[in-house]
């Protein structure tokens, strides 16, 4: 038998890349990735990090200690694009300056995003600043993420929440029941609804709760998956994922 050695050809036309930091027990952002970005020509990575129960700002901040560790082992020493740190209330907690300190040390020339980060940016480019906000938090982490939004100058017009304790359990509400219980949110005086956590099952219902409420819907994975696709240059009109989608 004779052996032949062949060089290879290498692919030099290289897809923006992203890399998603998604919690050990999300269920939802990697489906809502995809579900946005199936068609379009970007390569996608996910890693996932420890995360701790119950849900508080101490285990939130534990969690975000292996930051770099995770971040460097999304396609170890090539270049990212962008790093997508996929927890809201975690980056609240950690603070987005700690987290992007984080994963810079892996990847320095990415680009960084956080869902409380790109929401702020949505809200932003909608011009909106009195808004209803919907967690499934336990009371205190729901409290702090209505302080972060005061403090970033926008008015709480309205707050509900779920008080779940543990990160798992939020990827398992039904949306249909969710989509009830946002359907009868008081919305009087809010521009928008905003739900937070990126495990919760909500992208999949915006379209419709938007005409059923008449009013603007953004959620964590959302806003985060559209600011992501801004970050890498690509800002088309997107169908099916709310009005955010539709004013690019």
């Amino acid at each position: 038998m004779y052996s032949t050695k062949i060089d290879p050809k290498f692919n030099n036309n290289e897809n923006p890349r992203i890399g998603l930091i998604a919690l050990a027990t999300d269920y939802m952002i990697e489906k809502d990735f995809i579900h946005v970005i199936k068609d379009k020509k970007i390569d996608f990575f996910v890693n996932r990090i420890e995360c701790f129960n119950p849900l508080t700002s101490e285990n939130l901040i534990k969690m975000s200690e292996k930051v770099t560790e995770v971040t460097k082992d999304i396609l170890p020493g090539e270049k990212i694009d962008c790093v997508v740190y996929g927890c809201t209330s975690g980056t609240i907690a950690a603070g987005y300056e700690s987290i992007k300190d984080k994963i810079k040390k892996a990847k320095p020339e990415a680009e960084v995003t956080t869902p409380s980060t790109a929401s702020i940016k949505a809200l932003k480019k909608l011009n909106l600043n009195k808004i209803a906000i919907f967690t499934p938090y336990p009371k205190k982490l729901n409290d702090q993420v209505i302080d972060f939004f005061n403090k970033e100058n926008f008015i709480i017009t309205a707050n509900s929440y779920f008080d779940i304790s543990s990160d798992i359990d939020i990827g398992k509400v039904d949306p249909n029941y969710l989509y009830d219980v946002l359907s009868k949110m008081d919305l009087k005086g809010a521009d928008a609804l905003f739900i937070s956590c990126t495990a919760l099952p909500a992208l999949s219902i915006i379209e419709k709760l938007e005409k059923k409420i008449g009013k603007i819907v953004l959620s964590s994975n959302q806003t985060l998956i559209w600011n992501t696709l801004e970050t890498i240059g690509i800002n088309e009109p997107i169908s099916g994922f709310g009005k955010l989608f539709s004013n690019n």
